[in-house]
């Protein structure tokens, strides 16, 4: 057959008619999410919408402001039968509790800062999600996320989304080269929220104008220690508050209370110092405060490295890259060291303040939007 006998490429990158092609659509029962699946609809393609029930239905009723609770159920498949296509419920309670609350509990409890976010992403939705989108023969998964997924010269490739403000490239690092193949993200272009909520607004959805999610969902209001005390009854056992030179400054009601870096109510006015948070001691339940420039970090141990660059990591004996160590924060100049396939040492160029085991590190070119994966911080000696 001559080339020029191929049917074109339609908007989700298939040389064949939008109707014959099936796409899932995660749905979490807010205005993204709802967007993508409706604008999919609307441009013809088969979709399927699925919604996951990651936690106890009945007691997030309530609840407002955190995604794959009841009421966001009730919201997703209010839009599925507004544009005219099937809907489903997962129950993933069990599964979202062994990969992803489970081990937030623990490592919070060793003094980490975990983002379970990444792992919601990694072990729930683009794995196992993923796995019944295609037993349900789907083309590909479309996801609400904020982030690009663009063909290079080696494949698929994932880059940062137009609008630096709602980018969540950082969430998605562990993103695999085979899951980027089979994802589409149709929100990554767009220059702002509010032409998502304009697109809402065009398809007459009902979640229009609902507010985002803010919290981790499983973390009502940001009280990360209130979760851990009710997953892990007994953990927050009270100890000293100690400054980095030996002197005991206080008592504390249990680590689990806080976080590297942290100032404000430590309980102990009255020094001459402002003081952070520079270390947990969880093992002899100690919190170990210091000066601000006890914080800096210049070398980080990173492991669970997901790469995404086209030529293997062990490559080269050297990357020079951009990182992110925190979502908040613009990437910084670094060198990336391979130790392994998936280990590295990464020296920053300009020492990053509270860097804390637990979080990610997210590589990205030094120059436009490219995603070069990533890994997590393992230890912040």
């Amino acid at each position: 057959m001559a080339l020029d006998a191929h049917p074109p490429l339609n908007s989700l990158g298939f040389p064949k008619a939008p109707a014959d092609t099936r796409v899932l659509v995660a749905m979490s029962g807010g205005v993204d999410s709802s967007v993508v699946a409706a604008q999919l609809a609307e441009e013809g393609y088969d979709v399927v919408g699925i919604t996951l029930q990651l936690y106890d239905h009945g007691a997030a009723l309530a609840k407002k402001g955190a995604c794959c609770a009841g009421r966001d159920i009730h919201d997703a498949r209010r839009v599925a039968e507004e544009m005219g296509f099937p809907h489903y419920v997962l129950d993933y309670e069990n599964m979202f509790r062994e990969a992803v609350i489970d081990e937030f509990a623990d490592s919070y409890l060793a003094g980490a800062t975990p983002v379970p976010c990444i792992r919601c992403n990694e072990r729930v939705k683009f794995r196992d999600l993923l796995e019944t989108a295609r037993d349900l023969d789907a083309d590909c998964m479309a996801t609400g996320h904020y982030i690009q997924r663009r063909m290079g010269t080696s494949g698929a490739e994932l880059h940062s989304a137009t609008d630096a403000a709602r980018d969540q490239s950082y969430f998605l690092f562990s993103t695999t080269p085979e899951q980027l193949d089979y994802l589409r993200f149709p929100l990554g272009h767009l220059a702002s929220k509010a032409e998502t909520r304009a697109l809402a607004a065009k398809y007459g959805l009902p979640v229009a104008d609902k507010p985002d999610s803010q919290d981790i969902c499983f973390v009502p209001n940001g009280n990360y220690a209130a979760v851990i005390e009710k997953l892990r009854p007994g953990a927050a056992e009270p100890g000293q508050i100690v400054h980095a030179d030996g002197r005991v400054l206080g008592e504390h009601p249990g680590v689990i209370h806080y976080t590297v870096g942290q100032r404000r109510g430590l309980g102990i006015g009255g020094l001459d110092e402002p003081l952070y948070v520079v270390k947990l001691d969880v093992d002899a339940r100690k919190v170990i405060v210091g000066p601000k420039d006890m914080l800096s970090t210049r070398t980080i141990p990173v492991r669970e490295i997901n790469w995404l660059g086209d030529a293997p990591f062990t490559s080269q004996s050297e990357w020079h890259l951009s990182v992110k160590v925190r979502s908040t924060r613009p990437p910084r100049d670094a060198v990336i060291r391979p130790l392994s396939d998936t280990t590295a040492e990464v020296e920053l160029v300009t020492p990053e303040e509270g860097v804390s085991p637990g979080q990610a590190c997210v590589f990205y070119a030094p120059e436009g939007t490219r995603v070069f994966g990533g890994g997590w911080i393992w230890r912040g000696d």
